[in-house]
């Protein structure tokens, strides 16, 4: 079953800039080699399950590493069928406007 979680993840107890933080965890994204999309409030990552919610994990221990205190807010699209949805999803409604 193909999976496209959306997640964003950054730390409460750092100050107002977090983007040493947020690409902390974008970094370990990409390096999962998993599709994804970053965007200014969320990345979305595309796999089985197991891999999209182990990718989440290492973001999660990347920031405890030295964060106190960390918002992690998940949205999950579970479908039967092949992948490549992150993309078609996206295709299918810009043709429609």
């Amino acid at each position: 079953m193909s999976a496209i979680l959306d997640f964003s993840i950054f730390p409460l107890d750092k100050g107002v800039s977090l983007s040493t933080y947020v690409a902390r965890a974008v970094r370990i994204v990409k390096e999962s080699g998993l599709p994804y999309v970053f965007s200014p409030m969320s990345t979305s990552i595309e796999g089985e399950w197991d891999e999209v919610m182990a990718v989440v994990s290492r973001c999660k221990e990347a920031l405890e590493a030295d964060c106190g205190r960390i918002h992690l807010v998940m949205r999950v699209d579970l479908r039967d069928g092949p992948g490549g949805r992150l993309v078609s999803k996206i295709r299918a409604v810009e043709e429609k406007l």
